[in-house]
């Protein structure tokens, strides 16, 4: 470099620096997750077997499929390495007989040590789903459901929210007690958590984050408690003797209401149950009538109605560690506080408030959230509907577009750089404004209005078309299929609800109720036997890519409350694709599924029809920490 400038060599040193940014990275904790194995016996005797690519693993690893019948040898039962995908439909087989199937990957012409085997029992039905048996209290029902690696054996546990009889937050009545459970996939029972009678049933109350977060390889439950709480291990939190519940029956609309008394943060061990630590909830409700803005469904109120909305979330704010953040308030004042456990120790790590209704990040939250990176420097910010909070607690911008029911992000608008934020709106109490909108999620530049001065409930965008180049978007009043720019391209899908990897291509299916539709093709999968939960929302218990595959299971409750049924995908498909659980934005999509009105998960990159190969997550799995 000589001769040039001292100036021009900082120049391209800081060149350099930004084009080799994303491996300068500090990598994200995530899950040692094990393979995976699942095997299906399908009509015909022939089976299906599916397993997991690992987000740290090099392209050129293959695989090869074992079978072990009986006590007999195993046999391989393909003649060159797999490399093409990652499942294989075997023909015929006995079933007359316990068959075992397991997969040992290949490095360099080596094989590796095999893989946990998934065992058929002999004269297994023909099913294509694990049934987890429920121990539901009388009067419960399953219901939202969250999954975390609870011992460190690299599979994923069950964690379930019971609910008996919810209550909206405008409206007067006693909610039953939240409970949550949590069972391993053979149906084992190892713990449960009462939150006791100072804590409201409803949707916008009991938000919970199940996630490693402290790196020792077995996830935590965090949720808000309250006096009386009862952790996996039988020990009360607080004081057992209180009661803040209003049973006056004359009150009004505050019958029924819990509107004094404090409320904590608590982390679980997701092992036992056990309460780690616990803390005062940030914010406090005061004053009620703090919690007011304008237009959107906005208005005021001080009977909790929008002082009583919580939403919740995990984010690696520091590009490593991952953090929970706990939030309160969306049609007016709106809070995010950030919570670092790390070492057995809670800490707070910012708080985020819009003081007042005054605000321009007041009033612009939905009932849901989501995380992602959307600058790209590998930390993550909050998008919280209409406006997003960075990774160091400050608002980072506001579209004004306020309140509304459904958000999706995600690489959303064909070939434009970085993430899209799709979402509708509600216009009420005489606003004017959007009912559907896209705006890049870095800088809120606005890419497109629709429904304009109308209420729009409901919205999707994703790739469910494989004509169109990208995702598309539709919502109540769209009149159709849209591309992302707007204009009409076919018909509107037949539901308007959640969404689903399940057939032999990219392109997303349509998952409503306890079936699976294609776009112009159909109906392709049933449910038997099983219902969708939160009433009209009809949405799954989850819907995630937890084992098998890159495709997703999808979890339902039977129709008699008393099982569990993890739904997993017979296809075989020739694209083979890092598990979704190693996707960062994916996986955090996964852990806010629960949260309020549930949304349906998204990649931090394009997957569907005419996909570019995804680079490698930047990720480190984190293994279980000996004794812990």
């Amino acid at each position: 470099m000589k001769g040039l400038s001292k100036i021009t060599i900082s120049v391209f040193l800081a060149f350099l620096t930004l084009i080799n940014a994303p491996r300068l990275m500090a990598q994200r904790q995530m899950e040692n997750l094990d393979r995976a194995v699942t095997a299906v016996r399908c009509p015909g005797d022939s089976v299906y077997v599916g397993w997991r690519l690992l987000g740290t693993e090099p392209d050129d690893i293959a695989f090869n499929l074992y079978r072990r019948s009986g006590n007999d040898k195993p046999v391989k039962l393909n003649q060159t390495p797999i490399k093409e995908s990652t499942n294989c439909q075997v023909g015929k087989q006995n079933f007359g007989i316990e068959n075992s199937y397991f997969v040992k990957a290949v490095l360099g012409g080596v094989e590796q040590e095999a893989s946990k085997p998934f065992t058929i029992k002999a004269n297994a039905p023909v099913q294509q789903y694990i049934n987890i048996p429920l121990k539901t209290p009388e009067g419960y029902n399953p219901n939202d459901v969250s999954v975390g690696d609870l011992d460190g054996d690299g599979e994923y546990e069950i964690i379930l929210h019971q609910t008996a009889r919810g209550i909206d937050s405008p409206s007067s009545g006693v909610s039953g007690i939240p409970v949550f459970q949590a069972y391993k996939l053979d149906g084992t029972f190892l713990w449960q958590i009462s939150l006791g009678k100072n804590i409201r049933e409803g949707a916008h109350y009991t938000q919970f984050m199940v996630y490693d977060l402290d790196g020792d390889g077995i996830a935590e439950f965090a949720c808000k408690t309250a006096d009386g709480t009862i952790d996996g291990m039988g020990k009360v939190i607080g004081d057992s003797t209180k009661d803040y519940r209003n049973l006056d029956k004359n009150s009004g609309t505050f019958y029924g209401k819990i509107l004094d008394g404090p409320k904590y943060f608590t982390i679980f061990s997701g092992r036992t149950g056990e309460a780690l630590a616990t803390t005062d909830y940030i914010p406090n409700r005061y004053p009620l009538n703090g919690w007011n803005g304008h237009g959107g469904n906005g208005g005021s109120d001080n009977t909790g109605n929008r002082s009583e909305r919580f939403l919740a979330c995990v984010a690696y704010l520091d590009g490593v560690h991952p953090s929970v953040v706990m939030c309160r308030g969306y049609y007016g004042r709106t809070v995010l506080a950030a919570w670092d456990w790390r070492n057995g120790k809670l800490t707070s790590r910012w708080i985020f408030d819009s003081k007042d209704g005054e605000n321009p990040f007041s009033g612009q939250g939905n009932h849901n959230l989501s995380v992602a990176d959307v600058d790209g420097d590998g930390k993550d910010e909050i998008i919280y509907g209409s406006m997003v909070v960075d990774d160091n607690g400050k608002g980072l911008f506001s579209t004004g577009f306020r309140h509304g029911d459904a958000i999706h992000v995600g690489h959303l608008v064909p070939n434009r750089a970085g993430l899209q934020v799709f979402g509708v709106h509600e216009i009420e109490e005489g606003t004017k404004g959007a009912g559907a909108a896209v705006y890049d999620a870095m800088t809120g530049e606005v890419l497109y209005k629709g429904s304009m001065n109308k209420d729009a409930g409901r919205g999707v965008a994703e790739d469910i078309y494989p004509e169109n180049p990208g995702a598309e978007m539709w919502f109540s009043g769209s009149g159709g299929l849209l591309d992302m720019k707007g204009n009409r391209i076919g018909d509107a899908p037949t539901s308007t609800n959640f969404l689903i990897w399940w057939d032999a291509d990219v392109s997303r299916e349509l998952l409503d109720k306890n079936y699976i539709d294609k776009y112009k093709v159909g109906r392709i999968f049933t449910a038997e036997g099983c219902a969708s939960n939160n009433g009209t929302k009809a949405t799954p218990a989850l819907s995630a890519d937890l084992f098998g595959d890159w495709r997703e299971e999808l979890i339902l409750r039977t129709t008699d409350n008393r099982n569990l049924r993890i739904y997993t995908t017979t296809i075989p498909t020739a694209h083979r694709i890092v598990t979704l659980m190693h996707d960062p934005q994916y996986r955090l999509a996964i852990a806010t599924q629960n949260v309020g009105y549930n949304q349906p998960p998204h990649t931090g990159f394009f997957l569907g029809t005419g996909m570019k190969k995804a680079a490698q997550p930047n990720i480190v799995l984190v293994k279980k920490i000996q004794n812990k």
